[in-house]
């Protein structure tokens, strides 16, 4: 008996994830994601990064899908711009998680409006097609409270030292979101440009999982930065933090999409058969069938739940001319947003994604088809911000009405001389 295989459904066909169909997007981008897609196997087995793909998404338009059309981006609101980054997540989540600090240095222009000069100038160059990285964590002590990073004033204008661990996206941008301390210790966000004497961006980020998403070392050795590009940290826009980790969501739901792509087109032409079975082909097993369906289910949660977060991110920047009051309301709703779904999802896409191997057999652990990326993937995002504080966060919340944390920080903490640890 001939085997009978289904034609891909919508789901299945590279660059029509999602909603992507419905978003007012461009056809130049629609290639770009499918592109990105194709290459996306091969780049997991030989850890090679995305420079080409990323640029040609970005000169479609993958970083502008928020700026306003008259600065020349789609002008797209939270919901549309997550359906976008769903897409580009279920064709390769490193390079959507590559792109966080950039959709943050968007948001904050964003929330400054046009009508602030410097603010309507990031836009423009980001309507141009310049995009930017991180570069926030710090080695060892750095970081908690005390960065070791700082910005000084020289006779030669401002200058910025110091060592980040974790950068990112930051070797394929442009500019730099940098963390840093001034002179007089207070905190700041400042906007390095990465082309210039002083920046040394590395690839030496060593997880199992994300390995093509630029997440290197940065040595900065008194980097020019203008005063222009230079902010404190808790003035930047209230839910800085929620968006963040809303776009750690949306890379999660990307890889359950994935997976559930993976599974469902590996089932649907797998031709070999066990004989305590249930079917002629793999395609007509109930029980295969079943875990399938489990997996679709996982990957449907996810993206309800970052759609979701994304209305809670529309609803903050549509507060920015409005209270003080009104707008750190609302920024406590993104952050109890996103710790719920980072709560609800870690589990559902971690068991889903090896659920696949539950379906497909030995076959299905081939080093070429890299199907264990999904599942090293997923555990190396859920492992950001660990949820198991943001669980507790949530409970105390319930519980006693206390305010989630907005702005944190992670290191070492800085023990006086002979304290033990």
């Amino acid at each position: 008996m001939s085997v009978s295989v289904h034609p891909p459904t919508p789901y299945d066909v590279p660059g029509q994830a999602a909603g992507l169909l419905h978003v007012p997007i461009s056809d130049a981008l629609r290639q770009a994601l499918t592109a990105l897609g194709d290459g996306a196997v091969s780049r997991e087995t030989d850890r090679t990064l995305a420079f080409q793909e990323i640029r040609a998404l970005l000169d479609a338009g993958i970083g502008r899908l928020r700026v306003p059309e008259e600065f020349g981006g789609f002008g797209l609101n939270w919901v549309q711009t997550t359906e976008v980054l769903l897409a580009l997540a279920t064709e390769d989540s490193n390079v959507l998680q590559a792109l966080r600090a950039h959709l943050a240095v968007e948001e904050e222009a964003l929330w400054r409006g046009p009508e602030d000069p410097a603010a309507a100038q990031w836009l423009r160059l980001l309507g141009q097609g310049q995009s930017a990285g991180n570069a926030w964590t710090e080695p060892g002590a750095g970081g908690l409270h005390h960065s070791g990073t700082i910005v000084r004033r020289t006779p030669d204008g401002l200058r910025i030292s110091g060592e980040k661990a974790y950068t990112t996206g930051s070797i394929f941008a442009d500019w730099l979101d940098v963390t840093a301390a001034d002179e007089d210790g207070r905190e700041l966000g400042v906007l390095v440009r990465r082309d210039q004497p002083g920046v040394h961006v590395r690839d030496d980020w060593n997880g199992f999982g994300q390995r093509t998403s630029g997440s290197g070392g940065l040595t900065l050795d008194e980097a020019e930065v203008t005063q222009s590009e230079v902010r404190e940290l808790a003035d930047r826009f209230p839910y800085q933090t929620g968006l963040y980790q809303h776009i750690l969501l949306t890379v999660l739901a990307g890889i359950a999409e994935a997976a559930a792509r993976d599974i469902s087109r590996e089932v649907r032409v797998r031709t070999r058969v066990y004989s305590h079975g249930n079917a002629e082909h793999s395609a007509a097993d109930p029980q295969l069938l079943q875990v399938v369906g489990e997996v679709d289910a996982a990957a449907a949660v996810a993206r309800a739940s970052v759609v979701e977060s994304a209305r809670s991110l529309d609803r903050a920047l549509a507060t920015r001319t409005e209270s003080e009051q009104s707008q750190q309301r609302v920024a406590t709703e993104v952050e109890l947003a996103t710790a719920r779904a980072q709560v609800g999802l870690h589990r559902l896409v971690l068991d889903s994604v090896t659920k696949i191997f539950d379906a497909l057999g030995a076959s299905g652990v081939a080093a070429p088809k890299a199907l264990d990326r999904h599942w090293r993937n997923a555990r190396t995002v859920t492992s950001h911000n660990p949820w198991v504080f943001k669980a507790r966060i949530l409970g105390d919340h319930r519980v006693n009405g206390t305010e989630p944390v907005r702005l944190w920080t992670v290191g070492e903490p800085v023990r006086a001389e002979g304290q033990s640890r």
